[in-house]
């Protein structure tokens, strides 16, 4: 039996990750002393929350290795072998620590399988490969051709954000104290996307609101250029912005109601407040993933 396995930064709702029978290893969130499972999270709650943490952002932590260890042994005992898809090794050391515990396991199994995949992104940009995964594993494909599709499908994904602020990012390390400083000065919003499994910045405007009409104009681009296949609004903080932004821009231009869920904890603290779209196209997205195909993948 193949079993697919990812991290609670895919952003997948517990009742879908349960029915489509996909295995997820939780990160943590480290607030006030305090130890919370991403997964488990009340997500709206903490976000409700998230403007009081400026002074005291929380920090993150990866699972342990006990826990994978764990994992891919019972895997491996019951015959089993294992595609993983986890959030890019850029943003975490979480990929480097599945691949120590699945060469841990494998050294105690030599007929152990088992494939890694560094996601090279995160939320539903992380997902939509997983779900292309799921339902090869319903047509009856094996680890290495379910492997091929999710390499393929990364290349066809992008996942676009405006965060409010530059805030968060900055306190976070993800850019420089300047940088930050300058942009809130001059009410400078970027558009964001990760390439390569870096953030990347696709424009700068002067607001906010021209920040989200920018992301989507990036997104009306991909469509025209590369078809779609399947989109989502995410948010961090407030989901009524993201809720407006598909009731009243997303869904009259595609003509369908589309799902609007919030990014994971350990992935909101580090951004902020933000909308997005992750959303995957029917054709390669040339500049999302640059280096070859299988360097975001380590086979056992």
């Amino acid at each position: 039996m193949l079993k697919i396995l990812t991290d609670s930064v895919s952003s997948i709702p517990k009742e879908v990750a349960q029915q489509e029978d996909i295995d997820i290893v939780t990160l943590y969130v480290n607030r006030d002393g305090v130890e919370y499972s991403d997964f488990d999270m009340d997500t709206d709650a903490f976000y409700s929350e998230i403007y009081d943490m400026l002074d005291n952002i929380p920090t993150s932590s990866q699972p342990s290795q006990q826990v994978l260890e764990d994992y891919f042994e019972t895997a491996a005992k019951a015959g089993d072998s294992v595609l993983g898809i986890f959030l890019s090794s850029q943003l975490s050391g979480t990929y480097e620590g599945v691949i120590r515990a699945a060469r841990a396991v494998r050294s105690r199994n030599l007929d152990f399988q088992c494939a890694i995949v560094d996601s090279a992104s995160c939320g539903y940009d992380e997902s939509l490969p997983i779900f292309a995964a799921v339902e090869a594993r319903k047509e009856g494909k094996g680890l290495h051709e379910c492997l091929d599709i999710v390499l393929d499908c990364m290349s066809r994904c992008r996942f676009a954000f405006a965060p409010e602020s530059l805030t968060f990012l900055q306190k976070g390390g993800r850019i420089g104290r300047a940088a930050a400083l300058l942009g809130n000065l001059i009410k400078l919003s970027p558009v964001l996307a990760v390439k390569d499994g870096s953030v990347l910045v696709m424009g700068k405007v002067r607001t906010y609101k021209k920040a989200i009409d920018k992301m989507v104009d990036v997104f009306k681009k991909d469509m025209e250029a590369h078809g779609l296949k399947n989109l989502v609004v995410h948010y961090i903080g407030n989901r009524k912005p993201a809720e407006d932004l598909a009731k009243n821009v997303i869904e009259p231009l595609l003509n369908r109601k589309v799902d609007v869920l919030p990014v994971s904890p350990v992935i909101g603290l580090h951004v902020g407040p933000a909308v997005g779209l992750a959303y995957e196209c029917e054709e390669p997205l040339e500049e999302k993933l640059t280096e070859p195909r299988m360097s975001f993948a380590t086979v056992l």
